[in-house]
């Protein structure tokens, strides 16, 4: 049985045995916070935001306590700070984040050698060979929960479903610390309610497209007719929605990473101050990366981004996605964001860089439950068409093309 609190968080109490039900997907809660705290618990109560307090900072992650106050990592911390004038800050240690991250995914192989890590501070379990030692998804979940919290003193939000995707959304249902079991027979009622942002890869602009057909919840969709559904977003788009709606997700657990980064870089013949000129780079740059992702039949699921100011002071961030990418687009959107959460008037650029990591085979599409990504896939593939045929540099986006003529401009 499950219980919701006013706060719409939804745990498991009792004690649920669903052989189907064997995906799990553990969440460490507040992960960076929540290790700095472990050297100051006089703070737990109190809004902490890690991060610098120089200006040009951004906030590297935020308790929940100081969520409350609408503070979110990537945030600037100026505006953290207006929004949350008594939070506390803590710089980061990020050496100590990737050792508790190994302490953590060492408690998960114990359990089970099906483990996938998603990125520093969550994963999916397969736990289906685990019953006969372990017990019951259920069990295996607790135990999950209670070693990493008594050998590391961190706590963590674990989803238990039949499959990746509903076990993802159990335990963000569940935070922080607790477990929210959704047996198969219950994907449905569990799907149907909640809003259409819940679909993988529904941002705000998708969700807006779908409320205007009237799909407001997942449960509308569901309920829409497959080929409705295609006639208004296309065939691909509407049988991965669809599909997802369903609760179905034919993705298994994969444990065999081949960790790589496919990125470029450029340095500036003098320092950049033009947010503009900065954005072009980026849309540059994220094509470069995309067009060798693509040549290789590779995709990635994190996006980072580089900058070096006029000072060599160098800073990084990065953003993982719900799906892996291989289109030049998608890149630039995610790592202009993150550009645009750190970009300050007036900042020297140094160097800036573009990075994707997180890379396995795949062309980014195929796996894809909300495509969005869809034209510009087909668009880019066309353009790799043309460069194959008639040489690189043949079909370039407009704003680079602007920026070409601007430059020849100027130099006459």
């Amino acid at each position: 049985m499950s219980k919701q609190d006013g706060r719409g968080r939804a745990v498991t109490l009792e004690p649920v045995d669903d052989p189907a039900a064997h995906i799990l997907h553990m969440d460490l809660d507040a992960f960076f916070a929540s290790v700095e705290l472990l050297d100051h618990p006089e703070l737990r109560d109190q809004p902490v935001v890690i991060g610098s307090r120089n200006p040009r900072s951004v906030v590297s992650a935020a308790n929940y306590v100081a969520r409350r106050y609408g503070v979110n990592s990537a945030m600037p911390m100026a505006v953290a700070l207006r929004r949350c004038p008594k939070a506390v800050v803590l710089e980061p240690h990020y050496d100590r984040y990737t050792k508790f991250s190994r302490q953590v995914m060492d408690i998960c192989r114990s359990l089970t050698p099906l483990v996938e890590p998603l990125s520093i501070d969550e994963a999916f379990l397969d736990v289906a060979g685990a019953r006969r030692l372990l017990g019951t998804p259920y069990e295996i979940a607790n135990e999950l929960r209670r070693r990493v919290f008594s050998e590391t003193g961190l706590t963590c939000s674990v989803g238990v479903a039949a499959t990746k995707f509903v076990a993802k959304l159990a335990s963000g249902r569940s935070k922080p610390d607790g477990m929210l079991v959704v047996p198969l027979a219950e994907t449905q009622s569990f799907l149907f309610p909640l809003p259409i942002t819940a679909l993988w890869g529904v941002g705000e602009k998708s969700a807006e497209k779908l409320r205007r057909m009237g799909l407001n919840t997942v449960g509308d969709l569901a309920s829409t007719p497959l080929p409705t559904l295609q006639g208004w977003i296309g065939d691909a788009s509407g049988a991965k929605l669809h599909e997802l709606a369903w609760g179905r997700d034919p993705r298994v657990v994969v444990t065999e990473h081949h960790e790589k980064s496919v990125g470029h870089e450029h340095t500036f013949g003098v320092d950049v101050t033009d947010p503009e000129a900065i954005r072009r780079e980026l849309l540059r740059l994220s094509g470069q990366v995309a067009v060798r992702l693509r040549h290789a039949g590779l995709a990635g699921r994190t996006v980072a981004l580089k900058l070096r100011f006029g000072d060599f002071t160098t800073i990084t961030r990065s953003k993982t996605i719900a799906e892996p990418t291989a289109t030049g687009r998608r890149i630039y959107e995610e790592v202009r964001e993150l550009y645009d959460a750190v970009s300050q008037p007036g900042q020297r650029i140094r160097l800036i860089g573009v990075r994707v990591e997180q890379v396995r085979e795949g062309d980014g599409g195929a796996a894809g439950l909300w495509d969005d990504d869809e034209d510009w896939r087909e668009a880019e593939q066309t353009l790799d068409a043309l460069e194959a045929r008639f040489g690189r540099g043949t079909v370039r986006p407009a704003a680079l093309l602007r920026s070409d003529v601007e430059k020849r401009h100027a130099d006459t």
